[in-house]
């Protein structure tokens, strides 16, 4: 390929609903060829399907096309939509639309260019790769551009990984977005104001066949978006994914992970600007194991002096195996540098109970941040039965309180589902 042309379509009148998008095309165009790709403004699509609704509130339009919000700044919102697209407003338009009206985007943008492509065929005989367009705003850099948001018969994605650069350099990442390139070409000759809805691309008949996978495959999945939530949605869904794990994989930890899990979790406030927390982290095999075989004969020991069956004993301990399971535990102690010391024990206590309130937000910012960095995690109080043993055992300073014990790993399953819980059954208001 040395060359392609690249132009608008004129001559296309007012889509309305009901319209056959492919004949009004074929009449614009008879002169389009075997390998050309259309290039379709979704706004004419939607359109032609009907997708126009009365809307005397656009903010009510786009709450029922939203799946999941992403990240909202005052009127602002980025959404994912019905469709799985990341993009502004769901999509739901209100220009070029009779006032009182918005636009939603199709229903199946993939659906609606197969329609198109066959349409056309069987119109002109020509067999042509169909490309649903939308403009989208993009994260990092100012301006719009159009993309795919639908393509039937052409080639949506190159994948170039496992072949070689100019130089022999492998090439391992490189995945080029070609029918979004494409989109961008046809949007510099639609143009946003000029009542071109349709352009041509001529030349590039390789990308051209019998392609099925659609746009609907430039779409990344979940488990790969590393930027899935905007800032405030992110802490939100850290919050709530934050999940007690007892079953984990013998996959390693990243100890990188951990430590900016650390680095969060010493961000929480504290008394009198102190800093009460340190984090023990038990990375060898050898260290757990010590540490929790002393933990069972101290437990064991407290349990025969309460005079339990040897039988409840062996049901305890089964219950406390959560910690051997994970691959990695980590011991978070108080400490109280920087207290106040009253001489009056209510005062005193007082003292006391706030540095111990401030190691549980850092042992919560820990475990959010665990879950942030895709770690599972489970809090157990045991080692607060045993700080003695745990001291001796981590060769710990005395003034160092075990606040029981993190078990950190990638969890076995997914999280079993809980009962949510409403926020207004624990506000009360005065």
């Amino acid at each position: 390929m040395t060359s392609y042309r690249v132009r608008a379509l004129p001559g296309l009148p007012e889509v309305r609903p009901g319209d056959d998008l492919a004949k009004l095309i074929a009449a614009a165009g008879p002169e389009l060829s075997d390998g050309d790709v259309l290039l379709v403004t979704s706004k004419i699509v939607s359109k032609a399907e009907g997708r126009i609704i009365e809307a005397a509130d656009r903010e009510a339009a786009i709450d029922a096309e939203t799946v999941r919000i992403v990240a909202r700044r005052g009127p602002l919102r980025i959404v994912e939509n019905r469709q799985g697209l990341v993009m502004a407003a769901a999509g739901v338009d209100a220009s070029n639309t009779a006032p009182g009206t918005v636009l939603l985007l199709p229903e199946d943008p993939d659906a609606s260019a197969r329609a198109i492509r066959d349409g056309l065929r069987d119109a002109l005989g020509v067999d042509i790769g169909v490309i649903v367009t939308d403009t989208f705003g993009r994260p990092w850099r100012n301006g719009l551009t159009d993309v795919a948001i639908g393509a039937a018969g052409v080639r949506v994605l190159d994948d170039l990984r496992g072949g070689t650069d100019a130089h022999g350099n492998p090439l391992s990442a490189t995945v080029v977005a070609v029918a979004d390139e494409l989109a961008a070409a046809g949007d510099l000759v639609k143009g946003k104001a000029e009542g071109l809805p349709v352009a041509v691309v001529t030349g590039l008949s390789h990308l051209v066949g019998d392609a099925d996978e659609g746009a609907r495959a430039m779409v990344r999945v979940a488990a790969d978006d590393m930027f899935r939530l905007g800032t405030s949605e992110a802490v939100r869904e850290a919050v709530t994914q934050r999940r007690t794990v007892r079953d984990f994989t013998d996959g390693a930890v990243d100890p990188g992970a951990v430590r900016r899990a650390v680095a969060a979790a010493v961000t929480a406030p504290a008394p009198h600007h102190t800093t009460p927390w340190r984090f023990v982290l038990l990375e060898s095999p050898e260290s757990r194991t010590r540490l929790l075989d002393a933990m069972r004969d101290a437990w064991i020991a407290d349990l025969r002096r309460d005079g339990k069956s040897e039988d409840s004993i062996a049901r305890r301990v089964r219950r406390g195996d959560v910690l051997r399971k994970a691959p990695y535990l980590v011991v978070p102690c108080l400490v109280m540098d920087g207290s106040h010391s009253y001489g009056d024990a209510r005062r005193d206590t007082a003292e006391r109970e706030m540095f111990v309130v401030a190691m549980g937000a850092g042992v919560q910012n820990f475990l959010v941040a665990l879950a942030g960095e895709r770690l599972g995690s489970a809090w157990v109080s045991s080692t607060m039965f045993c700080r003695e043993v745990v001291r001796e055992v981590l060769d710990l300073p005395a003034d160092w309180d075990p606040m029981g014990a993190v078990a950190v790993g990638h969890a076995a399953g997914p999280p079993k589902d809980r009962p949510a819980r409403e926020g207004s059954m624990f506000i009360e208001v005065r």
